[in-house]
């Protein structure tokens, strides 16, 4: 990897591409760092200062935002709404037709779909903007911080509206920041801001608990960690690049007086097929009912119990739900994303058959079979893999935001492999001599 960015440095228009986007990455940090208008920044450092059992339900969104979202700045809701928005139109895909033709048209339909996909992040970005001036007006953004209804002394309607505006504005900077990257940068320029916002917090936690240690001045466990986190790097780096690879035989036809056909190839089925979608689908769910009972100020019954079993991460029933969740979720988005039967359709469009399966029906269903054969083992890891935070908080006694935990790092080896690959890919264009040699 390291061999593969030094060459693309040698490379003059490469070199021009990792600047450009090194300083997007820049800026889009800066961003993180600026406050809303409106907020009292004094009392959001004094309360962020209080909070050291972690971030509680605002963990996942703080994480996304690279903790721009507990500081109240202008990038605060980060590319969540971005997310989110990409996750209902590709669910939505499979339920409205008109959709479903759209993606069908190609490039002309997938820009249709991508201008619908930032109209809907602008409106979650209203919505959620909304919801986080209400949450830290009211003091319930911190808990039980001692300033946590000052964070914003000025409570009007106006004010409001300034602060849902700038940061609404500021999540329609980050999708921009995230088109020139994918336009004049390397790779998807929104899995790169991804990548920045959630390796911005990896050295503040890793120093967290170094500072939290209690063996030879914190460094055992911090030496513990790491190497923690450089098994899980392997473990996801090897099974993000397994897959099954279903062989497929086109048959030659003779169209005119040239002949075509008649090749082999593969199908690549990945083991992990859902990728991150389903860690974040089951945190979400799980957030929900603590949400209720933290906006409702509840104290029934059901209340209590969603407070005793689903709001702390270490007991038992939260992370049985927290596995199942991800395991269902696996499951689940595999069958919407991947279509054995339209594979099948169009394998014997063109002539192509899997060696000793007949071609059409049973060959989606020899597909939906080996699909859900590994899609087992890719559920199950991807359930580990999240545990692995709730597991260190027990252990090691680090909070919430433990560096190493399952989104994060799926996310960044993820984010990372795909990098690599592009730049590969890039250097393959510009180095390739051909016949010429």
């Amino acid at each position: 990897m390291l061999t593969a960015f030094a060459r693309a440095f040698r490379t003059p228009d490469l070199r021009k591409k990792l600047l450009f986007t090194l300083g997007i990455m820049v800026l889009f940090r800066l961003g993180a760092h600026v406050p809303v208008p409106g907020v009292d920044y004094r009392n959001v450092q004094t309360c962020m200062d209080q909070a050291k059992s972690g971030m509680g339900l605002f963990g996942l969104v703080n994480m996304f935002s690279g903790g721009a979202l507990l500081q109240i700045t202008i990038f605060a809701l980060g590319i969540m709404p971005y997310i989110t928005a990409s996750i209902i139109l590709q669910l939505l895909t499979v339920v409205i037709p008109r959709l479903e033709a759209l993606k069908k048209e190609g490039q002309s339909g997938q820009a249709k779909i991508t201008q619908y996909t930032r109209y809907l992040t602008v409106a979650l970005a209203i919505l959620q903007g909304t919801g986080l001036v209400a949450t830290a007006s009211n003091g319930a953004l911190f808990g039980n911080c001692t300033v946590g209804n000052q964070i914003v002394p000025d409570k009007s309607v106006f004010a409001t509206a300034v602060m849902v505006i700038t940061m609404t504005a500021g999540t329609a900077i980050i999708m921009w920041l995230g088109e020139l990257i994918t336009d004049r940068g390397i790779g998807n320029g929104m899995s790169i801001l991804m990548f920045t916002s959630i390796a911005a917090g990896f050295p503040g936690a890793l120093w967290a608990i170094k500072m939290q240690g209690k063996l030879m001045g914190g460094w055992l466990e911090f030496g513990l960690v790491i190497l923690c986190g450089l098994a899980m790097v392997a473990l996801v780096v090897f099974v993000e690049q397994a897959q099954r690879r279903i062989p497929v035989q086109y048959a030659k036809r003779m169209i005119g007086r040239r002949s075509y056909g008649g090749t082999s190839t593969y199908i690549p089925l990945k083991v992990n097929q859902a990728g991150v979608i389903p860690v974040i689908f089951a945190s979400s769910l799980l957030y929900i009912p603590a949400l209720l009972v933290q906006f409702t100020g509840s104290k029934a019954d059901w209340a209590n119990w969603v407070q005793a079993n689903l709001v702390k991460g270490d007991h038992p029933i939260y992370m049985v739900t927290y596995f199942l969740l991800i395991v269902f979720f696996a499951f689940f988005y595999v069958a919407i994303s991947f279509n054995p039967e339209e594979v099948a359709d169009n394998m014997k469009k063109y002539g192509g058959f899997i060696p000793g399966i007949r071609a059409g029906r049973p060959t989606a269903e020899y597909l939906s079979y080996v699909l859900n054969r590994i899609t087992w083992p890719g559920s199950l890891y991807l359930g580990l893999i999240a545990l692995v935070p709730t597991v260190a908080l027990v252990t090691l006694n680090a909070n919430q935001n433990f560096p190493f935990g399952g989104t994060s790092i799926l996310i960044i080896v993820g984010v990372g492999l795909e990098t690599v690959k592009q730049i590969e890919s890039q250097l393959q264009q510009r180095n390739y001599e051909g016949f010429l040699r």
